[in-house]
């Protein structure tokens, strides 16, 4: 019996090592996220991979006849409050249901942009096609922007985003508010 007793104690302990390795093995196998804590700190501007593939999009676009402006990049929960406020408690239109904290911008991972007409003018057309090929230099933009590793906001089913571009490392909204993090080299988004 006491030999019984100490085969199942051995598979318990071997079992609640494996359960263990697991759980550590999916906490940190993907390179896509490093634990700093709940207390991170907040970033003040946009992830340098982020930067580099909005650079990268601007110049592509650039060598089809597109003008690419980037209208927000890294926004501070104070700024992202601003904006909530519009169309609430504070004059103009609805233009985010994210406050602060709730959105992609918040921790450098996120762009805007609209495109620069032939006039100079800053326009938010999606039918626009000033490089005349036939095709929306927005959704061009789109294009070259997924090719980079950007999501792209007019995907979505539920609220169509025209000009959001984001890349989450595949990390959520929640992960991120927890003290998740991307690493800033050597990674490509999922």
């Amino acid at each position: 019996m006491k030999r019984w007793n100490a085969t199942i104690v051995s598979w318990i302990i071997i079992i609640l090592f494996l359960v263990l390795l697991f759980y550590v093995y999916n906490e940190w196998s993907g390179e896509h996220r490093l634990y700093i804590d709940e207390d991170a700190p907040l970033p003040d501007g946009l992830h340098p991979i982020v930067e580099e593939n909005q650079n990268e999009l601007i110049e592509i676009a650039a060598s089809v006849g597109i003008d690419v402006i980037i209208t927000q990049g890294f926004r501070s929960f104070e700024q992202q409050d601003s904006l909530y406020e519009q169309g609430r408690t504070k004059p103009g239109d609805i233009i985010t249901n994210a406050q602060g904290g709730q959105s992609y911008h918040n921790y450098g991972l996120a762009i805007d942009y609209a495109l620069r007409n032939q006039n100079g003018e800053i326009i938010w057309d999606i039918h626009y096609d000033g490089n005349n090929n036939g095709h929306s230099d927005w959704f061009e933009v789109a294009d070259i922007a997924k090719e980079l590793g950007f999501d792209w906001g007019g995907d979505w089913s539920n609220f169509k985003d025209y000009p959001h571009l984001q890349m989450t490392f595949g990390l959520s909204l929640s992960e991120l508010q927890r003290g998740y993090r991307p690493p800033e080299d050597n990674l490509s988004d999922e």
